[in-house]
């Protein structure tokens, strides 16, 4: 694997010790977290190398209209949203990449779009818990491999993978998964022509280069130390998590539609890989999935790597097939 400029500035700086080991400097970056309410253990949570917001959220976001968009190819990914009653909207996975959380409102619903390259999760929260709305920020720290987002308003820890406060006021609260899946632009925009997308943002960021060039192609995931997948599944190959199973990607390729556990699955060919070549759009086809329940509405999920499916659910599901 080769890693691009900011990978390997990320595989320097991270050789450092974990944050329970640096508990006067984390307290002096975070004076208004309560450490002493958490779920977790602080030696499994370690700096990614970029501090407190060195990785940027975004709020309040542009858009334009899809037909008008320029930029993106046609077979690069983006997340979707299609909310009853709000024009459709697609957040480019070239910005997630820089930013990883947008915070946005979409059919009233205030939403947190959020995306962890090293893991390949990239899912939908709504921002309310018990009548308060939250905005969300990047910590800069990693557990398991995944992306620890942090609320403003109290300075807890998330865990994007599950959407669990770990760490302070918040430990043990839930934030709601909403349904949102990752597709080629070409698809949300024949689909959707009056549909909405993300405008780039105002950052100075090489947008639509991959910094993690050759990362899930690699035989092992970026600061993880947990345990590898069973089954002879590779850590970094795709699985679709709904709930607590996974569907392996390559099963899904192969069948092209599953319908198990009270869930449709299809998978369609036609989406690049955002963490394969420098060039964000012109990675292998490792195609797209829809997941719907038995009315055929879009459910919430992951396409997240299986090192980190076993790593936050080690007692879920596989679905083989078998």
């Amino acid at each position: 694997m080769r890693f691009a400029p900011l990978a390997a500035f990320l595989c320097a700086a991270t050789l450092a010790l974990p944050l329970a080991a640096q508990s006067v400097m984390m307290r002096v970056e975070w004076p208004n977290t309560d450490f002493e309410t958490r779920s977790v253990d602080l030696d499994e949570i370690r700096s990614g190398g970029p501090g407190r917001d060195g990785i940027p959220a975004l709020d309040d976001p542009r858009f334009i209209a899809a037909a008008d968009e320029t930029r993106i190819g046609d077979m690069e990914a983006v997340i979707t949203l299609e909310f009853e009653g709000d024009t459709p909207r697609a957040y480019p996975i070239r910005y997630l990449t820089w930013h990883e959380i947008v915070n946005d409102e979409v059919g009233g619903i205030p939403v947190a779009v959020t995306f962890c390259p090293l893991c390949n999760s990239a899912i939908t929260f709504d921002r309310r818990v018990d009548g308060r709305v939250l905005s969300f920020g990047v910590s800069g720290n990693l557990r398991h491999s995944d992306m620890v987002m942090y609320d403003r308003e109290t300075e807890s820890w998330w865990q994007q993978a599950i959407g669990e406060g770990i760490v302070g006021e918040m430990t043990g609260t839930d934030l709601i998964e909403l349904p949102s899946w990752m597709e080629s632009f070409a698809e949300f925009r024949d689909r959707n022509p009056d549909g909405l997308v993300m405008d780039e943002p105002d950052w100075r960021r090489p947008y639509g280069r991959n910094p993690y060039v050759g990362y899930d192609s690699s035989t092992r995931p970026f600061l993880y130390d947990g345990e590898m997948p069973p089954h002879g599944i590779e850590p970094l190959a795709r699985v679709i998590r709904v709930g607590d199973r996974a569907w392996p990607m390559q099963r899904l390729a192969e069948v092209e539609e599953v319908t198990e556990a009270g869930v449709t699955i299809t998978w369609e060919a036609g989406k690049a890989s955002a963490l394969d070549t420098e060039n964000i759009g012109a990675g292998r086809d490792v195609g797209m999935i829809r997941v719907r329940d038995a009315a055929g509405a879009d459910m919430p999920h992951d396409v997240m790597f299986a090192f980190a499916y076993h790593a936050f659910w080690p007692e879920g599901e596989w679905m083989l097939g078998n």
